[in-house]
């Protein structure tokens, strides 16, 4: 057996997930290896749904651009209720959230991931699987098995397992994985439709039996490409895999299934059946039965090893939450482990990674369950606003984690919540006004200071983290231009005119305040008025004691 040199972190799936986490942790510096046993990325439009939240992030990680130039707009959902339709749902969100919704094919995202990777140095290993891995104190040694059909032993540091519904790292870790199985299948088909529909909106047409429940199907859901849609719809049944799932060897039946695969003619017979509007279905690019279960797991790591995506968490595609939903499993881990990684991190910062993210998969799952029950996302009772919202997940926090601050009361963002976007913020320099995303991009904890005369606060961060906060002063708008802090140079702390007073607003800002936001965009602390022991008192959660020369 080979014997490869150590390396920090070994990522094991290299689907959104294992992409995200591998890019986050080569940004930071981390060494990182990334392999998967597939040969090739699949050419299967499966996860297409880009939720606003997501977006916000990839802003952060720089690859926004490349993704909006390949995605298109999802601006709501028609529904059809036994060929009647019923109100449209317009997905409407507040101005100051960056970014709506989107479409993308999952091969398409991937693309992105692993050329933005490449940019860092690192390939996808392909073909490459992992056959077990033991831990100890100090690190983690894994057996892999490459294209030849050699194996290698690998010494790392930590390995994260995104690798899937049937992953062999949480069947390592021996954990739970409680839940169930729906009994429908469904086929999956990226074909054209020439309706004339709206153009942006996903189609869902139901039709319910004599008790009002639904015994019948179809959601469509639109792609890049003249009338292209991702559908699905139930399965008839002389496609079923039905023995094929019960002959499942892990008792985990989810995903794509073999067997016969739908063509064209079983996709234009359901439309025949449900369609809006009589349509003629072409060029399908592929097809797939596929089954849904509902399982979480009883812990999302354990030492030196952790899980994130589908590995962690499976359920309905309902919202299209879960690809999501495994991108900020990966984007919380990543930035913890590379302060792991450099000796940084407090003791207690890893373990927030579960306390932080198993939450969100029970309310997930829990949520895509009953509107896959029910009659979809419009089912929910919560209000439209709130609701799309939800859907969105910019309601995603964190309140109550050990590594940030009590939430305490008051208007606007606490700690734990997401820090809102705005605008408005001007400098002698920029020629045009800034948004707040553009301050954060692509940077790690950054302290904003809303007021004048907060260089304390400031000295206070740099020597309780190790240098590893940045801190950026936002003016009020009645703030003088030739007030102390106003203008930026080597030995002053870059500052940013709220002008039109929008982050004031968003940020229920009326006093000098404090706000260290975390790298995955959540609030650590608010600081009203402004303490330098209360943030070195946070800072000594996240961060190792500092060893003073």
């Amino acid at each position: 057996m080979a014997h490869s040199n150590t390396t920090d972190v070994l990522v094991v799936g290299a689907g959104p997930i294992g992409l995200t986490a591998a890019n986050e942790l080569r940004r930071r510096g981390v060494s990182c290896r990334i392999v998967d046993r597939l040969p090739a990325r699949l050419p299967y439009a499966k996860a297409v749904g880009i939720q606003p939240r997501t977006l916000e992030i990839w802003d952060r990680m720089g690859i926004v651009r490349a993704v909006l130039d390949a995605a298109v707009p999802l601006r709501g959902q028609l529904t059809y209720v036994n060929g009647a339709e019923r109100p449209r749902v317009d997905l409407v969100l507040p101005p100051e959230v960056p970014y709506r919704f989107a479409a993308l094919p999952q091969y398409e995202t991937e693309r992105i991931l692993d050329e933005h990777l490449a940019r860092w140095g690192t390939a996808v290993e392909r073909g490459t699987e992992l056959v077990s891995f033991s831990q100890d104190a100090d690190g983690v040694t894994s057996r892999l098995r490459t294209p030849a059909g050699a194996e290698e032993e690998l010494r790392t540091r930590y390995l994260v397992g995104c690798d899937g519904a049937h992953s062999i790292v949480r069947k390592g870790l021996g954990l739970a994985f409680e839940g169930g199985a729906f009994p429908e299948e469904y086929m999956l088909a990226d074909v054209e439709a020439d309706w004339d529909l709206p153009y942006g909106y996903s189609v869902r047409a139901m039709h319910l039996d004599a008790a009002g429940a639904v015994d019948d199907v179809l959601v469509c859901i639109p792609l890049p490409g003249r009338g292209r849609y991702r559908m699905s719809m139930m399965v008839p049944p002389e496609l079923s895999t039905a023995e094929q799932a019960a002959a499942a060897s892990d008792g985990v039946v989810h995903g794509l299934q073999g067997g016969r695969v739908p063509q064209l003619a079983d996709i234009q017979t359901v439309l025949d059946r449900l369609a809006p509007t009589p349509t003629t279905a072409s060029n399908i690019r592929w097809s797939s039965v596929f089954r849904i279960s509902h399982r979480i797991v009883d812990r999302y790591g354990h030492g030196r090893v952790f899980i994130a995506g589908d590995a962690a968490h499976i359920h309905p595609p309902t919202g299209a939450q879960g690809m999501n939903t495994g991108i900020q499993d990966a984007w919380n881990l990543a930035w913890k482990l590379a302060l792991a990684v450099d000796g940084a991190a407090h003791p207690g910062l890893l373990p927030s990674y579960d306390a932080e993210r198993r939450p969100v998969g029970e309310e997930v799952v829990g949520r895509t369950v009953r509107h896959a029950s029910a009659q979809g996302v419009q089912s929910d009772p919560e209000d439209a606003g709130t609701l799309i919202l939800r859907e969105a997940q910019l309601l995603v926090g964190y309140r109550g984690s050990p590594v940030t601050d009590p939430p305490g009361e008051g208007p606007g963002p606490r700690p734990g919540d997401r820090a809102p976007d705005c605008g408005g913020l001007t400098s002698p320099i920029a020629a045009v006004p800034l948004r707040l995303a553009d301050l954060l991009r692509e940077r790690e904890h950054v302290l904003l200071l809303y007021g004048t005369g907060l260089d304390a606060l400031a000295r206070t961060a740099r020597e309780a983290s190790g240098g590893r906060v940045e801190s950026c002063v936002v003016l009020p708008a009645d703030t003088p231009p030739d007030a102390p802090d106003a203008p930026a140079g080597p030995d002053l702390l870059p500052a940013y005119h709220d002008t039109g007073g929008e982050f004031a607003r968003v940020y229920a800002a009326e006093q000098p305040t404090a706000f260290l936001v975390r790298p995955d965009g959540y609030l650590g602390a608010r600081l009203s008025p402004p303490d330098p022991e209360r943030l070195a008192a946070h800072l000594a959660a996240v961060f190792a004691p500092q060893v003073r020369p």
